[in-house]
């Protein structure tokens, strides 16, 4: 289905995950993303994905990303699901996102540095960002 004016959303973004960190999104008008996270380089900070419109102000991304362990040595991937709601201005947006995290094997696994996977296996997060001006 196609939405007017659905590449509103292109552009770089300074993005707020609360705790868990900030990062720097750039949304590309063939459907792509890419996010630099503030984790360190070590552990993995770059993930990839693709996005679609799902309404007039509304997108939902998927993307994934490597982990790696202290040593650096891979240790899994994650995959994160976001659905963002563009501002009517379109220079800030909002959502909400479940990350799952897998071993290399695609099992299931805890987050690095927390106790258990979260009761459905993904952690719920938020996000709030603004855009960053050409």
């Amino acid at each position: 289905q196609h939405f007017p004016n659905h590449e509103d959303i292109v552009g770089t973004w300074l993005v707020n995950y609360g705790p868990v960190g900030q990062a720097f999104i750039q949304w590309h008008s063939d459907g792509t993303e890419w996010e630099n996270i503030t984790h360190p380089p070590m552990g993995g900070n770059i993930c990839m994905g693709s996005w679609v419109a799902t309404g007039r102000w509304t997108y939902s991304r998927n993307h994934y990303g490597w982990i790696f362990d202290s040593t650096g040595t891979i240790a899994g991937y994650f995959n994160e699901t976001e659905t963002d709601t563009l501002s009517k201005d379109g220079n800030s947006y909002a959502g909400t996102n479940v990350t799952i995290f897998y071993d290399m094997t695609g099992n299931v696994m805890p987050a690095p540095e927390a106790p258990s996977p979260a009761p459905s296996g993904g952690y719920p997060g938020t996000s709030s960002a603004v855009r960053i001006a050409p």
